[in-house]
């Protein structure tokens, strides 16, 4: 037998409990340290990679739950770019449209003393077709040329609105109305290309 199995042995009651108790301990220490707490830590991770996988879910649940009203906002947006598409004509429209609004004028009982396209002014995939405008006649024929250009199926901007040489004919207050008539194009693929291209780099 082992001597030292021997004197524990021989050893009195109480130390021989003691000895067993402390031996307890230290295996209860080791199963704790290298069994338990590697499992806790694991387990906390597990929880923590839980919580953020329900709130991803949690999360992806709630857009698939406004899938169709995003959908449908999707729709109505297409729709409302379709009619703002219908608004802006294209290049070839630009001469037919800039006759339309002479023709109102005129239909309205104007003069017209100047009218002068300026140059287009390009933006991000459109672009700003300025025409300078002087027409005269009585305030009651510019109130209806107004009206009926923003009648009109395209878009046309009045701005820069100046009335001058106001006066009484045959009862009827005439007048000169200077100001700047603005339709909008888009360019077409090419357009925006070359533009990108002459763009100056910062």
């Amino acid at each position: 037998m082992d001597p030292n199995v021997e004197k524990i042995l021989k050893l009195p009651t109480k130390q021989k409990i003691l000895i067993l108790v402390l031996f307890s301990v230290i295996e209860a220490a080791a199963l704790v340290w290298f069994l338990y707490l590697p499992k806790y830590k694991e387990l906390d991770g597990l929880k923590t990679e839980l919580s953020k996988l329900q709130g991803e879910i949690s999360e992806k649940t709630r857009i698939a739950n406004n899938l169709p009203r995003l959908q449908a906002e999707y729709e109505k947006l297409n729709q409302e770019l379709a009619q703002a598409l219908t608004e802006l004509p294209n290049s070839k429209e630009i001469p037919s449209l800039l006759t339309s609004i002479t023709t109102l004028g005129k239909n309205s009982g104007l003069d017209f003393l100047t009218f002068r396209p300026k140059g287009e002014i390009s933006k991000d995939f459109y672009a700003d077709v300025p025409v300078d405008i002087i027409i005269s006649g009585s305030y009651f024929s510019v109130a209806n040329f107004f009206a009926a250009v923003a009648n009109l199926p395209r878009i046309v901007n009045i701005t820069n609105v100046a009335f001058s040489d106001i006066k009484s004919v045959n009862n009827r207050m005439m007048t000169k109305v200077t100001c700047l008539a603005t339709t909008f194009r888009f360019l077409d693929k090419k357009e925006i290309k070359d533009d990108k291209k002459a763009a100056p780099k910062k």
